[in-house]
């Protein structure tokens, strides 16, 4: 694992609705390490919602707020970060990323996605799927095609479970981060 960076962090990015958040919270359990998410962070610092946070001031306040965030975030280690999906968009996060620990990018298949982003539960929380959320997903898959490739590895979790994918991720690591 040559060429992380300095901090011992473990940054989960990916596309909405791949598990970012859940198998971020698993792999700190098993690590004994701290769980942050960014998009939780914000939400606490920022006092209000993200939905609310694009619907008064639009993306571009939301995505300084998380860069901010993010940044702060990883001057620490010994955590399993969760970004938000979109957090990857500035070259700035993801340098920050790449400086800050190990960067594992969370993928899954089209159906799946669409799936999971449109569960009961997941309904109403995600601003940049208002409207046809299986239309949104295509669009915004289709212009993030490339955006999570600077990450160290990639996992698909279409067919693995939250736990499975912590698993997975807790095997790679080199003894000394354990």
């Amino acid at each position: 694992m040559s060429g992380l960076g300095t901090n011992r962090n473990i940054i989960i990015v990916g596309f909405m609705g791949t598990g970012k958040s859940t198998v971020s919270r698993l792999l700190s359990e098993r690590l004994g390490w701290e769980s942050k998410d960014t998009d939780e962070e914000i939400e606490r610092l920022a006092g209000r919602s993200i939905k609310q946070m694009f619907a008064e001031d639009g993306e571009q306040v939301f995505r300084d707020w998380e860069s901010r965030v993010l940044k702060d975030i990883l001057s620490r280690g010994r955590q399993v970060v969760a970004t938000g999906g979109g957090a990857v968009l500035r070259e700035s996060n993801r340098r920050a990323m790449l400086s800050g620990g190990w960067v594992v990018s969370l993928t899954a298949d089209k159906a799946s996605l669409i799936r999971r982003v449109t569960s009961s539960a997941a309904a109403g929380t995600r601003p940049l799927l208002a409207g046809d959320a299986e239309e949104r997903v295509s669009t915004l898959l289709e212009t993030r095609r490339h955006a999570y490739d600077f990450a160290h590895v990639a996992v698909d979790t279409s067919k693995r479970s939250p736990a499975e994918v912590a698993e997975l991720l807790a095997s790679w690591l080199p003894e000394s981060w354990n």
